[in-house]
């Protein structure tokens, strides 16, 4: 059985390849990236594959019989046609299963919802490609507030505009794990599960950073407007928008949603204290 995954040069991609790997032997996974170049270190067979060339997916998923399909990061407006080309691409060579990656959030009323309706649009698109398939709604990951960790304490402080909202924080490397499952397992098929962990406020994740880092970090909930003109300054209009829209979301309670982690992954999800406390010791190595 041999098993594609697009963007297998990303943190997500490389962490679901890692995980299938381990579960089936390199010779029997496939990475495909724009840039084959930069997914060798995986060990595992690259081909090329840009979502924007549909003839490249029609080489890359020749004798593949089930494919991980990421979420391109293009604007939402793009998306939707890159993902039918793999799933286009997957029907012409005869794939069995296509597994997504899609998103946890809301599809109205924040700057974030035009990202979660292209998402939407291609769970649907996936459900009436004639194969078996599995979604994945991901939460958000916990790893950049950890990244921008320098900041925070440069600051003295977490600032966004989540308010009291609750977020339930995954990571990639869960993630990775779930999503081996969900491409192995044929009891997945058919099924959306949310991909999250526990919810946590942004207080919680400001003592539990404390807690393994020894920082004094203190939570600190701005407007709305006030955090969308920051991060726009600060990223640009489409990943300053979409950053704030995330926030926004958290605050209204649309990442405070119930875990399917278990059913999909067959274990429990890892604790927001443990992934970053994994994220801690994957530092010093």
């Amino acid at each position: 059985m041999k098993i594609a995954v697009t963007s297998a040069s990303g943190q997500l991609g490389s962490a679901i390849v890692r995980q299938l790997v381990k579960e089936i032997g390199s010779e029997n996974v496939i990475g495909i990236a724009r840039t084959p170049a930069k997914a060798t270190h995986l060990g595992i067979e690259v081909r090329k594959g840009d979502y924007n060339d549909r003839s490249e997916f029609d080489q890359a998923l020749q004798g593949v019989d089930r494919v991980m399909l990421l979420s391109g990061m293009d604007a939402p407006d793009q998306r939707i046609q890159q993902h039918r080309n793999v799933i286009e691409a997957a029907k012409l060579n005869g794939v069995q299963k296509i597994v997504y990656t899609s998103i946890v959030g809301a599809e109205e009323n924040t700057a974030f919802s035009p990202v979660v309706q292209s998402n939407r649009q291609t769970e649907q698109d996936v459900r009436e490609s004639g194969l078996q398939w599995v979604i994945g709604r991901n939460g958000i990951y916990i790893e950049p507030d950890l990244e921008y960790l320098d900041n925070y304490i440069k600051e003295g402080e977490i600032r966004n505009c989540a308010g009291e909202g609750k977020c339930a924080y995954t990571s990639r490397g869960e993630l990775g794990y779930a999503y081996a499952q969900m491409l192995l397992n044929h009891e997945h098929n058919g099924q959306i599960y949310n991909l999250v962990g526990e919810p946590i406020t942004q207080a919680q994740l400001a003592d539990l950073m404390n807690q393994v880092f020894g920082t004094k970090l203190k939570f600190h909930s701005i407007p709305i407007e006030d955090y969308l003109e920051e991060r726009k300054a600060e990223l640009g209009e489409f990943i300053g928008t979409v950053i704030a829209g995330i926030y926004e979301g958290i605050r209204n309670g649309v990442n405070d949603v119930p875990s399917d982690f278990e059913r999909a992954a067959g274990r429990s999800h890892k604790s927001a204290l443990e992934m970053i406390k994994a994220f801690q010791n994957s530092l010093k190595h």
